[in-house]
């Protein structure tokens, strides 16, 4: 390891990786310094947002992810919800759900949420057409 990456001790490298938490399945994929945590819907990243472990925890992860340069997205329906680690920014939004030091992006969540609904309809319509 040479001098500059000596502050950098944290490395992902995946490929089709699957993370399960209280039943729910994520797909799990890297790219260069950027984890992405893709979940199917809104109610899925809640239920996961909520088994995460105690704020102790969460806060050293969230720490080891900046000390190595990495940043984590989960995104839902392709569209990024919550952002942690080197490049977030959490807003007041953020420090008003008391979720900082993670950035939640609320037009990701309405998109999302905007695109399952979408999705339901037209399954529906292809129910009963």
């Amino acid at each position: 390891m040479s001098g500059s990456e000596s502050g950098r001790r944290l490395s992902v490298e995946t490929e089709d990786l699957t993370l399960s938490v209280d039943g729910v399945d994520a797909a799990v994929r890297a790219t260069g310094r950027r984890l992405f945590v893709e979940v199917d819907s809104v109610g899925d990243a809640l239920r996961i947002a909520r088994r995460l472990p105690a704020e102790s925890v969460s806060t050293l992860a969230t720490a080891e992810l900046v000390r190595g340069g990495l940043t984590a997205e989960v995104r839902v329906r392709g569209r990024t919800v919550a952002v942690a680690g080197a490049d977030a920014r959490p807003g007041p939004l953020s420090h008003r759900l008391d979720v900082a030091p993670a950035e939640l992006r609320l037009a990701g969540v309405v998109g999302a949420g905007y695109a399952g609904l979408s999705a339901e309809v037209r399954r529906a319509r292809r129910l009963f057409a």
